[in-house]
């Protein structure tokens, strides 16, 4: 299970550090894709990678196409290099509008990586959203 946020810079060659923790959950190759819905680059094990594809096999074919051609498609598989350095491709980078700096957050299942900017705005845009979850849970 993921948890947690950091920020890291991501270098001239488009490559991040992810945290040691989340490296070894994710083990020695796993999958970056467009994010569900937000712009954002996911991270998952190639076992969670697997999963999910084998659910989206299973929709109805326009459907399943849909998110092959924005999730499957995007996606790439990656292992960290001796520095524990992963590179996101540039169409990825673009996408999610990452430039140099990103927060890397736990998701339980999966990590995002986000720009830092368009996380601001995303939990920004949330308010309401998360008002209405708190009431629901009564916390």
């Amino acid at each position: 299970m993921f948890s947690g946020m950091s920020n890291h810079s991501v270098d001239s060659k488009g490559r991040i550090v992810l945290p040691a923790k989340f490296r070894e959950a994710l083990g020695e190759r796993f999958y970056l894709a467009r994010g569900f819905g937000n712009a954002c680059i996911q991270a998952m094990s190639a076992e969670q990678f697997d999963a999910i594809s084998a659910r989206i096999s299973e929709l109805p074919a326009d459907k399943a196409m849909a998110l092959q051609y924005t999730f499957t498609a995007t996606a790439v598989e990656v292992s960290p290099n001796a520095s524990g350095r992963v590179m996101i491709p540039q169409t990825l980078r673009e996408f999610a509008g990452i430039e140099g700096d990103a927060l890397v957050i736990g998701m339980n299942n999966r990590i995002e990586i986000w720009s830092s900017k368009r996380f601001e705005q995303f939990v920004d845009s949330q308010k309401d959203v998360i008002t209405e979850a708190l009431g629901m849970l009564r916390l």
